[in-house]
């Protein structure tokens, strides 16, 4: 039976009794893990993925997504250096693994030099705290890896891993899934990034297309680009071609170089009408939570601010849903 936009749970690294409870408790089915803390420092074992589909099933939920290996699995690849041939191998032991497994995606990005913020974080209602990057705050000469690494030189890296990747992807049933550079600047620490932006992503979806290959759609990263608008023309092209493989249903208020992360029901965009353009293109994949502010007696991962956001996103897509 083919499935329907839906809420799910993501970005924990540890699949633990009382996470497969509040999973359950918000009533959600499908869910993500994030640089989940599997064995293994170069690559994944299929017993590990195995043992955590298993406890997934045994739940009565659904393991849906890998998102982001530890950047170490392929910091070479990224960069083009001596190395990352044997990092390739790995990675695609990795996702045939995944495959043989049953989890079905796998979400990764193009960042060697991660995501960037800017400290302290951002005061938002009530005083609850939200992170921000304004790029005014950090050094422009600095280099994260020695050198400059142009944008040329990182979408042919790009190319080449995906030439060897996704193959043992479409091999093995396994979707990958783009997520967009975070900030989404030209470049950060002398590092190049080919992901900032609408065009980027066209390329890469054009060059590389595939049933298999899609994007890890952060709504939070298409707003910091440009706002509502393009959000929903990003939207509108991409859900309308098959290729959006899940949602990071997040805002921020700002854009860059200059913007904070903030509460569902505030930013730049109209989050009905996000959804409503998901829904009117044919999407039929997942939402999840994503980054959440830090709330008064939260959790580090943020218990209440994920049911605040979860709740949000239910009543909207129950109202989407009735048209």
């Amino acid at each position: 039976m083919p499935y329907e936009m839906r809420i799910a749970l993501g970005q924990f690294n540890e699949l633990t009794d009382d996470m497969l409870t509040y999973i359950q408790q918000l009533g959600a089915q499908d869910f993500l893990m994030n640089t989940p803390k599997f064995p293994g420092d170069k690559q994944w074992e299929y017993e590990d993925l195995k043992a955590a589909k298993d406890r997934s099933d045994a739940a009565g939920l659904r393991l849906m997504a890998l998102e982001n290996v530890p950047v170490p699995f392929y910091d070479k690849v990224m960069l083009g250096l001596p190395g990352r041939d044997e990092q390739i191998a790995h990675m695609q032991t990795t996702i045939r693994n995944m495959g043989k497994a049953g989890i079905p995606i796998l979400g990764y990005h193009w960042m060697p030099n991660s995501v960037w913020r800017t400290q302290p974080p951002e005061v938002l209602r009530g005083g609850a705290l939200g992170t921000r990057f304004n790029m005014a705050e950090h050094d422009p000469n600095e280099l994260t890896h020695g050198r400059v690494f142009s944008a040329d030189e990182m979408w042919d890296n790009y190319c080449y891993y995906l030439e060897r990747i996704l193959p043992v992807a479409e091999e093995s049933g396994v979707t990958l899934a783009l997520h967009p550079d975070d900030p989404p600047m030209e470049s950060l620490g002398g590092v190049a990034r080919i992901f900032h932006k609408f065009e980027g992503f066209r390329r890469a979806m054009d060059t590389f297309t595939s049933p298999n290959h899609g994007l890890d759609f952060c709504m939070g990263c298409f707003s910091e680009m440009g706002g509502h608008d393009y959000v929903i023309n990003a939207i509108n092209h991409f859900a309308s071609r098959g290729q959006i493989i899940y949602v990071h249903f997040r805002d921020v208020q700002g854009m860059v170089p200059c913007f904070n992360e903030c509460f569902i029901d505030q930013g730049n965009v109209d989050h009905f009408a996000a959804m409503k353009a998901l829904k009117d293109n044919g999407f039929t994949g997942f939402m999840i939570d994503d980054h959440v502010p830090a709330m008064i007696d939260d959790t580090r991962w943020g218990h209440r601010g994920r049911a605040f956001a979860i709740g949000y996103m239910t009543a909207m897509l129950e109202m989407v849903n009735k048209g």
